[in-house]
């Protein structure tokens, strides 16, 4: 029994991975909004350093993963950052199992100016897009006055994101 345990504890520890406290409870919170459900799993997507080297943004076992419920895919989350003035955000990204974006959220914003970007009015310029989409700032993304760098930096971190979700996609990764 003592050897059974042993393999289960070392086979969890494993497979799962390991985001900051305050970041995984945003993120489970933003899940269960989004999908409306109480609980889910949240599955790492395994990408070959092969893969991973043609991507625009670099994914690991900590920032890409299948959103489960019951068995079923619901979608996609990824957690990454972004370059602010002097700093970096941590922000979020849902994608419905089509790979339409959902959801995108400012989860922790480190700089004194610029947080305007984390305003629900301005992430929700991103929801609809698609693998297929390219964002142009100030043109198809709003301009915010005193956020000027950060809200082109999530703008380009989105438009990255949705390039490497298309090579994965071609690849039958996800």
């Amino acid at each position: 029994m003592k050897y059974f345990s042993f393999l289960f504890i070392i086979s969890i520890g494993l497979l799962s991975f390991q985001l900051p406290k305050n970041i995984q409870k945003k993120v489970d919170k933003e899940i269960k909004l989004q999908f409306n459900i109480d609980k889910f799993l949240l599955e790492s997507v395994a990408i070959s350093d092969d893969i991973n080297s043609r991507l625009e943004t670099k994914m690991a076992t900590d920032n890409l993963f299948k959103i489960y419920n019951n068995d079923k895919i619901l979608g996609y989350a990824f957690i990454g950052k972004a370059p602010s003035r002097d700093n970096v955000f941590d922000y979020l990204v849902i994608f419905d199992k089509d790979l339409i974006i959902l959801k995108a959220k400012v989860l922790i914003y480190r700089e004194d100016y610029g947080g305007e970007i984390g305003s629900r009015r301005w992430l929700k310029q991103f929801i609809g897009k698609t693998k297929d989409d390219m964002m142009v700032y100030e043109k198809d993304i709003m301009a915010i006055s005193g956020a000027t760098i950060s809200a082109n930096a999530m703008t380009i971190a989105v438009n990255n994101l949705l390039k490497s979700i298309s090579v994965l996609h071609q690849n039958k990764i996800i």
